[in-house]
């Protein structure tokens, strides 16, 4: 990676920004000055405050989600990084647009219009952005995602449909509020797509990740009973968060709760766990997932499924309630961040270092230069 001493300021008419030049490994992190964008019709520009960090940009740079990998990603190697190389299917939809500024979650402040927004509201409100966006509507699956399909927030500035920008009114910092967009987001679509209530049981592997833990808050909110998988060292801080039972990751989860016991499972593990959770479901139970960090291939008993009128959703496209929800829930004081560390952003190859040794709970944020 190229990186200067500091968060070095930028020329007139640029910004600093993190630009990932291809798959690859850390070298493919390029810290440099770049023209700053200009918001184009139905468009604002937002100053990004700070910009979260996810599995999803190392991913990306990686090459992971090409259907010919076939690893996992929970605990990613110095080699894995140097052996990574160019994938035509490596992103989230198809080949990644290479060079690219990553960075899927912004918390950032508006400061300018494009032609088109009427709404002057907007003009210096702090906001989040919903980085899946549903171009075509809601009635179709069709999505785009900022920082894979187009520029994002791991930069001074970012622009976006105005459509996509939610201003919060709420106490938290700029870094707790980076934490929601991707990982809360996450949660909240596939707990509403499976339609989770308080009469359910649901099981959540990788709780103490930033989907899994989000996703303990969010079903707790919910009134359901919850049962969260995580390393022993994270169990307290997952029962805070409202997890009624937190069961280690070797634990034997047959024998301790029981085949047909939980009515839905929250799995972005996958791997050779898999068949595991459909033995736990219950008769008409249901299984939902947006990702594999144990591994995308897996073993499915079909009797399992069928025999049980079991229903599997895949969540990528997040639906219409879901980033409302999420800001109604931060300005009702119903759920809480969970930020585990900040780092600048000319840093990034040290946050993505210390975030694939996995012992943080929550989100790593990095926070820009002030312009």
């Amino acid at each position: 990676m190229t990186t200067a001493p500091s968060q070095t300021s930028a020329p007139d008419g640029q910004m600093m920004a993190v630009v990932t030049t291809g798959n690859g490994g850390y070298d493919k992190l390029d810290y440099r000055s770049v023209p700053r964008p200009e918001p184009g019709p139905g468009e604002v520009l937002l100053q990004v405050l700070a910009a979260g960090m996810n599995n999803t940009e190392i991913n990306t740079r990686l090459g992971w989600y090409s259907s010919s990998v076939t690893a996992d990603t929970s605990g990613q190697s110095e080699a894995q990084e140097t052996r990574a190389e160019a994938k035509e299917d490596g992103g989230w939809n198809g080949a990644t647009p290479f060079p690219i500024i990553q960075g899927t979650d912004c918390c950032g402040r508006v400061v300018a219009l494009g032609e088109g927004v009427d709404d002057t509201a907007l003009m210096g409100t702090r906001a989040l952005v919903r980085a899946c966006m549903r171009p075509n509507g809601y009635e179709v699956m069709d999505n785009i995602w900022m920082a894979s399909d187009f520029d994002g927030a791991f930069a001074q500035f970012v622009k976006v449909p105005a459509s996509e920008v939610f201003p919060v009114s709420c106490d938290w910092s700029d870094a707790e509020l980076a934490t929601i967009p991707c990982a809360y987001g996450t949660a909240e679509n596939m707990l509403h797509r499976a339609a989770l209530g308080p009469q359910d049981t649901v099981l959540v592997t990788g709780a103490s990740g930033g989907v899994g833990s989000a996703t303990v808050q969010l079903a707790r909110r919910r009134g359901a009973r919850v049962i969260a998988i995580t390393s022993p060292s994270k169990a307290d801080v997952i029962r805070d968060l409202g997890a009624d039972e937190v069961l280690s990751r070797d634990a034997d989860l047959i024998a301790t709760l029981g085949e047909n016991t939980v009515s839905l499972v929250v799995d972005n593990v996958a791997g050779p766990g898999f068949p595991t959770m459909l033995k736990l479901l219950q008769r008409g139970g249901r299984y939902v997932s947006s990702g594999a960090i144990a591994g995308p291939v897996v073993s499915l008993d079909m009797r399992d499924m069928y025999l049980k009128d079991i229903r599997l959703f895949g969540t990528t496209a997040w639906d219409a309630p879901v980033f409302p929800n999420l800001v109604s829930y931060i300005e009702a004081g119903e759920i809480k961040p969970l930020l585990a560390k900040t780092f600048p952003l000319s840093e990034i190859v040290t946050a993505q270092q210390e975030f694939l040794q996995k012992s943080h709970v929550g989100n790593f944020v990095l926070i820009p230069p002030a312009p």
